[in-house]
């Protein structure tokens, strides 16, 4: 493939994943929503031109979202997560030992969601008492449904992969190649 249409394709993955981004600021309710299906677009770059291509798309989304995404809160998530999790799946999904590779998805998950707090409550200045629902253990309880979420959240990126290579990666494989 040629690297023209190698930066092309990129180039409306980016802008596409920056548009959807940018929808967080219309639909506030969505700020777990949309980063996750912005980072998605991902899949396909990473499987029509390469891992090198999918950590760079995730940048210039990750920049752009940064600058331009009204909600702060959902560009965090799609910094510290929902952008580059698709990209790692594929050579995470390469760990033989299952045990192995579910420490290695959980441990990424858990620093981003501890990470995304700090900056949230530090540096967003969210205040903290709007999370004491559950008194002193909301945190804790807030993660342990988190993780939940997030089994439920790899399973369906493994469904959306392979429905992607089912459906859609011939079709597109062979206009990048014309």
């Amino acid at each position: 493939m040629k690297i023209s249409m190698k930066v092309a394709f990129c180039g409306v993955m980016t802008a596409l994943s920056a548009v959807i981004m940018f929808l967080s600021g219309l639909v506030p309710v969505a700020t777990l929503a949309i980063p996750a299906i912005a980072g998605c677009l991902l899949i396909s770059v990473v499987a029509e031109v390469g891992l090198g291509w999918g950590f760079g798309v995730y940048g210039a989304c990750s920049l752009l979202s940064l600058l331009l995404v009204p909600d702060r809160e959902a560009a965090l998530f799609y910094v510290l997560f929902f952008g580059y999790y698709p990209v790692l799946f594929a050579p995470l999904s390469r760990v033989r030992n299952r045990f192995l590779r579910g420490l290695a998805k959980f441990s990424i998950f858990n620093a981003a969601v501890v990470l995304e707090a700090l900056i949230a409550f530090f540096g967003l200045g969210i205040p903290l008492e709007t999370i004491n629902f559950l008194g002193k253990f909301t945190p804790l309880v807030l993660l342990a449904f988190g993780n939940l979420v997030f089994l439920l959240y790899d399973h369906a990126m493994d469904g959306l992969i392979a429905q992607y290579f089912y459906r859609l990666h011939s079709r597109i494989s062979r206009v990048l190649r014309m």
